[in-house]
């Protein structure tokens, strides 16, 4: 009975031992192919978002590149531009004086030199009095108010041009191309911006690419607000992007700059103000004294050491001038 009952647990015990091992075995198999084929899986969606990944560098790369190539070659038009833009019949034209031709200009020059020689020949002023006259009312005055009109019609054109740049964020944003959104500023806009705008619309009409017309543009407005807007148009022309975001950016900035301006004129407001008090006071005093006592004062006209002593006086007096505009003038 006892050697039955061993027999039969010894068979038991081999059984369970051979099922044990052929479940190790089954076990590990599956786990193998398991492991085998999550590698795979893993190893293929690796696979594809490497490349994906490799493109999306690919293409960061391809488009820096180009970036980068359309900015040196706005560099190198820029360079062009502000040689041409030095040029008195490009500052004629940024004052908006479109009729007006370079022969008309050194006319109305030749003009004023002799109305100066002219006032210095009949209050009996010296030779050298009268072409000093006659420079200072033939080359200095034209090309003062010249500079008066060009910058005056730049600061309207800074003013309204955040404007401008609203306008074709809202038409992009509502789905119009950006040629009719150009077209939109040049009819409804304020001048100089329409007028500027009427210019690259009209260029775009009869062939002129888009680049082009901007850099013309920026030469008869020499502005780096504007010079901003070429960038951003050019760049966006080569390499695409979200041109409303780019643009209302650029509108948020012009706007930021305008308002740092002004801070800074209101803080240099008080200097202003010194400066002209101050200036204002040589010839005030000299008007006065010479409408109580002309004879003592007519000296200073007549003999050549007052006259000297004048001309000193004003040479000095344009220095300290200047002086002073450069300490409270602030580019931004």
């Amino acid at each position: 009975m006892s050697g039955d009952l061993m027999f039969i647990l010894a068979a038991i015990a081999a059984f369970v031992a051979i099922a044990g091992v052929g479940w190790v075995f089954a076990g590990s198999s599956d786990e193998a192919q398991a492991k085998q084929r999550m590698s795979r899986a893993v190893g293929t969606k690796g696979l594809q978002r490497g490349r994906r990944q490799t493109a999306a560098l690919d293409q960061g790369a391809q488009r820096r590149k180009q970036i980068q190539e359309s900015l040196k070659q706005m560099e190198e038009r820029q360079k062009d531009r502000r040689q041409k833009t030095l040029s008195l019949k490009a500052r004629i034209r940024q004052a908006g004086l479109e009729t007006t031709t370079l022969t008309t200009f050194w006319m109305m020059s030749a003009g004023m030199a002799v109305l100066g020689a002219l006032l210095a020949l009949f209050t009996g002023q010296t030779i050298l009095v009268i072409i000093g006259a006659a420079v200072i009312f033939g080359l200095g005055m034209p090309r003062w108010y010249l500079g008066l009109l060009r910058g005056r019609r730049q600061k309207k054109f800074t003013l309204e041009f955040a404007n401008a740049l609203d306008v074709i964020v809202r038409g992009i944003k509502s789905g119009l191309p950006l040629n009719e959104c150009l077209k939109i500023i040049s009819e409804e806009s304020p001048e100089p911006v329409r007028g500027e705008f009427q210019h690259l619309v009209e260029g775009i009409a009869v062939g002129v690419t888009l680049e082009d017309g901007l850099d013309k543009m920026c030469e008869r407005m020499p502005l780096a607000e504007l010079n901003f807007f070429r960038t951003v148009l050019v760049i966006q022309q080569k390499t695409g992007g979200n041109l409303a975001e780019t643009l209302s950016n650029l509108a948020t900035v012009l706007r930021a700059r305008r308002m740092m301006r002004e801070k800074v004129s209101a803080l240099s407001s008080e200097a202003k103000s010194s400066a002209g008090i101050i200036g204002s006071l040589p010839p005030g005093v000299l008007a006065i004294v010479y409408g109580t006592t002309p004879d003592y004062m007519t000296q200073m006209f007549v003999h050549p050491t007052g006259q000297l002593m004048l001309l000193g006086g004003a040479t000095w007096m344009f220095i300290g001038i200047m002086v002073m505009r450069g300490m409270i003038n602030f580019k931004i």
